[in-house]
């Protein structure tokens, strides 16, 4: 593949990326529709969602082709589900264990917040709070799914190997998620210095994720894997908490580190295992 080519795969990636990272900074700036009744910034996820639809139509690519693949989905989503509850119980277990140690009378309890990078905002019981939770989590893991692992996956590869694809997409997706600790650098509600350290580690930590996620498209070769385990991710960060005397979640941090640190490992072996690497990305 020559250069000129590899560079207009590339311009692509990053036009979309641009276009969709335009809408979330308007919802996160300008509507911040996480900080209200929704607690979700979904608007410039269902913006995404469109944006893929339309490029899938004007490239001429079927949504089978980039891992919305119609065999035996049920059983892929089970997958990922199973992987994603099976990290978090040793997560969980490891910090009410030290809240325990620690004398705080650790309890675990349901009910829907927001995810805040100072603390999740919320505390919500009603029926509409968790269908809305549920909701949101669904169309965040379709758009950011269908785009990162999917599309970009996709356009990447015709240009790059499975491995640079990977990182490209992973990079991208890390500083999605820079938006957050931006904006309470710009409210005034951080200093610069824990700003951009917010904005590091959420890159880091996000970029890995988006890594494994790649590798589970890989090894599965479609996109209900990463999907099923994504979404467990985010829900049972805004659904399940660990309470103590003095607040809620006071070791959240530790406790996603945890289980994204065993989920990368195990996808990283079962890469390893099944020869993903000699396998086609996304097939029947």
């Amino acid at each position: 593949m020559n250069t000129e080519n590899k560079k207009m795969g590339l311009s692509l990636i990053l036009t979309i990326y641009v276009v969709c990272f335009v809408f979330r900074g308007f919802e996160y700036f300008v509507l911040q529709t996480d900080r209200g009744f929704f607690g979700e910034a979904f608007l410039h996820k269902l913006a995404g969602i469109c944006i893929l639809f339309f490029t899938l139509r004007y490239l001429c690519i079927s949504w089978r082709e980039i891992g919305f693949s119609k065999g035996k989905r049920g059983k892929y989503l089970a997958y990922g589900i199973l992987l994603g509850v099976l990290v978090f119980f040793p997560a969980y277990g490891t910090e009410f264990i030290m809240q325990t140690i620690s004398g705080n009378a650790p309890k675990l309890q349901w009910y829907v917040t927001s995810y805040s990078i100072q603390g999740n905002l919320g505390n919500q019981t009603d029926l509409i709070f968790y269908i809305l939770c549920i909701a949101g989590n669904i169309i965040n893991v379709v758009m950011e799914e269908g785009v990162f692992r999917g599309l970009f996956l996709k356009l990447a590869e015709k240009k790059y190997s499975f491995l640079w694809a990977t990182i490209l997409s992973s990079l991208l997706f890390g500083l999605w998620h820079v938006a957050a600790p931006m904006r309470s650098f710009l409210e005034g509600n951080m200093n610069i210095f824990p700003a951009c350290m917010a904005m590091l580690s959420l890159t880091i930590m996000s970029g890995l994720m988006g890594a494994k996620l790649c590798m589970l498209t890989k090894i599965f070769g479609n996109l209900w894997v990463p999907m099923a385990d994504h979404f467990v991710n985010n829900t049972i960060v805004n659904l399940l908490h660990i309470s103590v005397v003095s607040g809620s979640d006071q070791m959240q941090v530790m406790r996603i580190a945890i289980a994204q640190t065993l989920s990368f490992l195990i996808v990283l072996f079962l890469y390893w295992k099944t020869k993903a690497s000699k396998k086609d990305t996304f097939r029947e």
